[in-house]
């Protein structure tokens, strides 16, 4: 007797109608918060960067006279980059034709620049398209272009948003007291908007750590040397012809490589990248945990739906969702900078297949930063929570008490001995009240100066130079 099929090891003809679907959430359910980033870090975007590198390559030799040519006319270069900037569908579907010919994805590129000669009336310099270089000439140009427009253009102002998002926040609550929380356990009080100006401090140096990152760029050949440069032009400078055309295209100059730029600085950005990351989860676990205390209650979405059972719940989302993805973010991120610095001799090709997940590291991070901005404009502070909670822990002064002590034994104005151990008796592990603490410090072998002091002392009132400190942060 057969064994019978389960449903999920049947033959999928039911779903044969979804075949075509996204198969990754970022093209499908979350597309609208990262679709900026498709123009540049999709197949479409690398090839039309590939198309720009050629025919700058293009213009540039012509505009030094190479191998007998002329400059090209103002309007011919204008058309031959009307090429780049007017890429669109048609000029997809025809270089996956050159490609479905050729299997070789830059070669399909240079056949395609050359009909554009032709169609231009260019085609006398047609033996210049992809003169003298390598595959990964184009490449390292096209993906540093590409990942440096990503990340300037869509990426970062994304992340600007947030962090001014979160600046705003912390001058708003500079002066709200709120009990701190070490190891989970009433603390010294601190005001919310310090709290939030440390996480924004730590972003502000990761952003200025971000805007110094190089983006470089190689053009020499097929093992870096030359070779094939020096052959048809021997009196050449050809490294200094190489800075001058990477540089033109707004890059850092690598001069010394094997066949491949050796991706340093990626790895460099994806780390920079990663470490913003994870200073944004932290943000996303506290913040959650203060939504949990009460400390910051949600403002319901009009529709929205907090629990498919639980009418009463607005669950943080926001915060859960942008912790998921900068997780995932942080893995593709993490892989490509430890892989990507890494190639087998001169050329291998796992950096072809790696960076080809640029846009799925960038977009989960995007995506995080799309549900924390968010996140942040839907949530308003209960001062109300605050101060209750900090009513019921009035322990919490036992600090300041054993401080003022100790400075009063030194200047010999008291005699206590032991004073942390003292306060420890009356605190550890237990509740005390305002009496209690009046109480206690009205027995002290203390100055009545010290006392007044001591007994005017309030945990709301206890939160050092908190306010103040968000200065640190101010950009007005």
């Amino acid at each position: 007797m057969a064994a019978p099929v389960h449903p999920s090891s049947a033959p999928h003809d039911d779903a044969a109608g979804l075949r075509g679907q996204p198969l990754s959430p970022l093209d499908g359910r979350y597309r609208p918060a990262v679709d900026g980033l498709g123009a540049f870090l999709s197949e479409a975007g690398l090839n039309r960067a590939r198309v720009h590198v050629e025919v700058e390559w293009l213009i540039f030799l012509t505009d030094n006279g190479l191998f007998g040519t002329t400059r090209l006319t103002e309007d011919q270069s204008r058309s031959l980059r009307a090429t780049v900037t007017g890429f669109g569908a048609a000029d997809i579907a025809e270089l996956a034709e050159f490609e479905a010919t050729t299997r070789h994805d830059v070669k399909a590129v240079e056949y395609y620049v050359r009909r554009r000669l032709d169609a231009l009336g260019l085609g006398a310099i047609a033996e210049l398209t992809h003169f003298a270089a390598t595959s990964e000439d184009v490449n390292n140009l096209a993906y540093a272009i590409t990942v440096q427009q990503a990340v300037r253009e869509v990426w970062r102002p994304a992340f600007v948003d947030v962090l001014e998002k979160l600046r705003a926040l912390a001058v708003q609550h500079r002066a709200a007291p709120m009990l701190a929380r070490t190891h989970g356990q009433p603390a010294t009080p601190t005001t919310m908007g310090k709290e939030l100006a440390v996480f924004a401090h730590r972003l502000d140096r990761q952003l200025a750590r971000l805007d110094s990152q190089d983006y470089l760029g190689k053009f020499n050949g097929a093992t870096g040397t030359y070779a094939a440069h020096l052959s048809a032009g021997p009196d050449l400078d050809w490294p200094e012809l190489s800075r001058r055309f990477v540089t033109s295209l707004g890059l850092e100059w690598n001069p010394l490589t094997t066949q491949i730029e050796s991706h340093d600085w990626q790895a460099e950005l994806y780390g920079t990248l990663v470490h913003i990351g994870r200073i944004l989860h932290n943000l996303c676990t506290d913040v959650w945990t203060y939504i949990s205390l009460g400390y910051f209650r949600q403002i319901p979405v009009a529709g929205a739906t907090g629990s498919s059972t639980m009418p009463h719940k607005v669950n943080p989302i926001r915060f859960e969702n942008a912790e998921a993805n900068l997780e995932l973010s942080a893995a593709v991120l993490e892989s490509l900078a430890s892989t990507l610095v890494t190639s087998r001799l001169q050329r291998d090709l796992t950096d072809s297949t790696t960076q080809r997940n640029i846009g799925v590291g960038l977009g989960h991070s995007l995506l995080a930063l799309d549900n924390i901005g968010r996140g942040l404009g839907e949530i308003a502070l209960a001062p109300d929570v605050l101060a209750a909670d900090l009513d019921r822990n009035w322990e919490v002064l036992a600090e300041a008490i054993q401080t003022v002590i100790r400075a009063e034994v030194t200047a010999g104005r008291s005699t206590i001995a032991n004073p942390y151990e003292l306060l420890k008796e009356l605190t550890r592990g237990r509740r005390v009240d305002s009496a209690a603490l009046a109480e206690f410090v009205g027995g002290l072998d203390l100055t009545d100066e010290a006392k007044a002091r001591l007994t005017a002392l309030t945990p709301e009132g206890y939160a050092g130079l908190a306010d103040a400190l968000v200065d640190v942060i101010r950009r007005d």
